[in-house]
């Protein structure tokens, strides 16, 4: 059974390495591409503005990267103010940057999901009215939108996270930070994707934008007798609705990746 492993890179290619390591056959199929934002100067003042804001919340990894990449040499994030991170991918990135654990709140480990829902199980108690939250986050590539009703379109986590925060009466602003496109494949590339279609390939899905990317890149192709792992619950409805036959779930966690694919072998 081979897996193809559709994450940005580098975690595309460090994703295959862990999975051939516990002996799976894995192909690197990525279907997003990250890279800055083209305009950095909201960024720049943003770094210079942080100590209005009671919590910052990083949707990902590549977020906190990316912000981070962009800080003024003069800049600091203030020791009062609370960094939110979804999950342990984002947890890691921002201890990179040299941020403290003590100042990241996030969902623990045993969680049984990384996600908005999870995160805000942890923070609301602490959350009070009038406060100002960091929301960053990416952007997408508006070539790459699914169908206007499609339901991977509905109760994104940043979004569900927003409406959360308003309902407890503080107020968020947002900030883009990178920027998401579609893949460039190659000849090779397309021939494997159309293959994986109906060869009893496993689609390793951990973002529903990398499912509206892959039916962009191959309009009009069929998933019935497709098969997709989806690491949320969100991913697995937009994989469904992108018609993709069999449709299972995993927490994120490699070694749960590894479990849940050899459970199916």
């Amino acid at each position: 059974m081979r897996v193809l492993v559709t994450r940005p890179e580098p975690e595309c290619s460090q994703w295959v390495q862990g999975l051939a390591a516990h002996g799976l056959q894995a192909l690197a199929l990525p279907l997003i591409r990250i890279g800055p934002v083209a305009d950095t100067t909201a960024v720049h003042r943003c770094w210079q503005q942080l100590d209005r804001f009671n919590a910052i919340m990083f949707v990902s990894g590549a977020a906190a990267e990316h912000f981070f990449a962009l800080r003024p040499s003069d800049a600091q994030v203030p020791a009062g103010t609370q960094l939110w991170a979804p999950g342990p991918g984002t947890v890691a990135a921002l201890v990179r940057q040299g941020v403290a654990r003590g100042q990241i709140d996030a969902p623990d480990a045993t969680s049984g999901q990384f996600d908005s829902e999870a995160l805000w199980q942890v923070v609301q108690p602490g959350v009070r009215a009038g406060w100002q939250v960091l929301i960053i986050r990416g952007g997408d590539d508006a070539a790459a939108e699914p169908p206007a009703d499609d339901a991977s379109r509905r109760g994104q986590g940043r979004d569900w996270l927003a409406q959360a925060l308003d309902s407890v009466g503080a107020r968020v602003d947002m900030l883009m930070v990178y920027e998401r496109s579609g893949p460039r494949w190659s000849a090779a590339d397309e021939a494997h994707a159309r293959a994986a279609a109906a060869d009893g390939s496993v689609w390793l899905f951990t973002s529903s934008q990398a499912i509206n990317h892959l039916r962009v890149q191959l309009p009009g192709q069929r998933w019935q007798q497709a098969h997709a792992l989806a690491t949320h619950p969100r991913i697995a409805q937009a994989a469904r609705d992108a018609g993709f036959g069999v449709v299972w779930e995993s927490r994120p966690r490699l070694e749960e990746v590894v479990a849940s694919i050899e459970s199916r072998a």
